[in-house]
């Protein structure tokens, strides 16, 4: 009896586990892979449970040897209106999956590579257009396993191996038809390898090919009395054809889809890149306009203040012309702040033409040095004393502009 597989939720846990390793013993995938790459094998297992995901050792070409991935089991493959099982391993590369995976055909003992055959080299080796044309990231496991079922189908890579008959005279027929089969399953990574089951017919070692009878076409015989008809081999050929053309066609469309949908994209990058180039312009043409308006504000509370100060002062200009005007009566001062500021200023002024005063006197030899210091001294002391206090009187002043446009500030917005 063939034992259960690993059932779904062993199979996460177990590529959750060895996906997540770090240090030397991790696997060679780039970090932001790994989830892709488990989704894929998820993905293949869900559509396809005779497929196992094992880690194992891949060999290159140059001789380096590495650990990775692998999707071991069967495959189905329709033949003549009947279902086999191919035994096929499925590696994932270092670079999986921006490039594709390898696969290989694995026969056992009683089973024999087709030669020549179109996708399947010799060695085991599969290259079929899908792995030609795999693209990133459209490309996946389960695609590329129905690419491969539909391929065998239209030519199967495996025969079943012929072995001498010990009773010639058990078989008259000289061409016997294909013996099934039954196999146990393929070695799984989660426990041992069970015991293989007797086959089926006398003579013939178990299959490779899983829980289906698996009777293989045999390879090409003889010729015999018995020929194929020319029209079905016609036909098969055309459908071949057919197909292949269909599959090409295919190919080229979605080439030029990609191309065309990267000219999208690209085009869509140069429209977002403009689109915040021209909001970035707006934002700022709004805030130039708001600081504009503001301004207006202030020129027009301006014109206001100096419009009232000519209505005030416009009966002065009356007496300029005449020879009676008194400097001390030309300008009034509107409040008691602006008087004070009137008064530091003047003083400090006429300080500052006395000790002009008493450096030219000094100088001249008219005022004695001592009585020069002391002098400047006093006038320097009373000079600091009305600076301060206009520097007090116009920060007063400032703050009752400010109060006074902002009670204006209402009236020129609307």
């Amino acid at each position: 009896m063939v034992p259960p597989s690993p059932n779904p939720q062993q199979i996460q846990q177990f590529l959750s586990s060895i996906l997540s390793q770090r240090g030397p013993s991790s696997l060679p995938y780039t970090e932001d892979t790994k989830w892709l790459i488990r989704q894929h094998l998820l993905s293949l297992i869900s559509q396809y449970p005779s497929l196992e995901p094992k880690t194992a050792t891949f060999t290159h070409n140059d001789g380096r040897s590495v650990n990775l991935l692998q999707a071991d089991g069967t495959i189905p493959m329709p033949f003549q209106s009947v279902t086999y099982n191919i035994p096929i391993i499925i590696w994932l590369m270092e670079s999986y999956p921006r490039h594709p995976p390898v696969a290989y055909v694995n026969p056992t003992r009683d089973m024999i590579i087709k030669r020549p055959h179109p996708y399947v080299t010799p060695s085991g080796l599969v290259s079929i257009p899908y792995l030609q044309n795999w693209i990133y990231p459209s490309s996946n496991l389960v695609d590329l396993v129905l690419n491969l079922s539909s391929a065998f189908s239209r030519d199967p890579p495996l025969y079943s191996q012929r072995r001498p008959n010990p009773n010639p005279n058990h078989n008259p027929n000289p061409n016997p038809s294909p013996t099934p089969s039954i196999n146990s399953s393929m070695t799984s990574s989660y426990g041992k390898p069970p015991p293989r089951v007797a086959a089926a017919a006398a003579g013939y070692p178990p299959s490779p090919y899983g829980r289906v009878q698996l009777p293989l076409p045999q390879p090409p015989q003889p010729p015999t009395s018995q020929t194929e008809d020319a029209a079905e081999v016609y036909k098969r050929n055309a459908v071949n054809k057919l197909v292949e053309m269909v599959h090409g066609d295919i190919i080229g469309m979605r080439k030029a889809r990609e191309v065309e949908m990267e000219g999208l994209f690209s085009a869509q990058a140069v429209s977002r890149r403009r689109e915040e180039e021209i909001n970035k312009g707006l934002k700022e043409m709004q805030d130039e306009k708001e600081g504009l308006e503001q301004q207006l504000q202030v020129v027009l509370m301006n014109t206001d203040v100096l419009d009232g100060w000519i209505r005030d002062n416009e009966g002065k200009t009356k007496n300029l012309g005449k020879n009676n005007v008194d400097v001390d009566e030309a300008f009034h001062c509107v409040d008691v702040l602006s008087k004070q500021t009137l008064d530091c200023t003047a003083a400090d002024l006429a300080i500052e033409d006395v000790v002009y005063s008493l450096d030219k006197a000094v100088q001249e030899g008219a005022v004695p040095f001592d009585q020069y210091l002391r002098n400047v001294r006093l006038l320097s002391r009373e000079q600091f004393f009305h600076r301060a206090t206009t520097a007090k009187v116009r920060a007063a002043q400032m703050q009752a502009q400010v109060a006074s446009m902002a009670a204006r500030a209402p009236h020129y917005a609307t």
